[in-house]
């Protein structure tokens, strides 16, 4: 199974002020997101995660990812310090990918895009960054954890969820 996600920032507390997640402290909020995303993402599943995925040292990072399930890929966040890039248990790194999924071109980058590539032609841009509160453009979706209730999602919840909102 495939499934996105973004904005998890283990270890920084400014999201329980900031982005008013519901938890007393980092150690609850750390610990919830972990066991949330386990629930869903197995050990043989892969997961794209859209940027600022946490803080710490590069042994802090690298013993968070050994605790998340999945093959893990990493697109850059404007909050991932060299430690996050440097831990391993990335399957990839970079800063923008093009997948092509049952003929669909899919666009991640962890910025929303006013316009991508094949824009006209139907392709769809997942992101994170905006935590839930940039207005979407047409076929374009915030894969973070803020909008997609504290989970990783796959493409089908993910593409559904805005219809769910409607």
């Amino acid at each position: 199974m495939l499934y996105f996600t973004s904005d998890t920032h283990f270890a920084d507390p400014r999201v329980l002020r900031i982005d008013r997640r519901p938890f007393p402290n980092m150690a609850e909020h750390d610990a919830a997101l972990i066991a949330n995303w386990n629930s869903i993402v197995g050990p043989d599943d892969e997961i794209w995660h859209l940027g600022d995925v946490a803080r710490g040292t590069t042994e802090q990072v690298e013993a968070l990812l050994a605790q998340l399930n999945g093959t893990k890929h990493l697109i850059i966040g404007n909050n991932d310090p060299p430690a996050t890039l440097a831990a391993t248990g990335w399957a990839s790194i970079q800063h923008y990918a093009e997948l092509k999924l049952a003929g669909q071109l899919f666009i991640l980058c962890h910025y929303p895009f006013r316009t991508w590539n094949q824009m006209g032609k139907k392709s769809i841009n997942l992101h994170g960054h905006s935590h839930g509160r940039l207005k979407p453009m047409p076929r374009q979706f915030d894969v973070g954890v803020d909008p997609q209730a504290l989970l990783p999602r796959t493409l089908e919840e993910v593409l559904a969820s805005r219809r769910a909102r409607a």
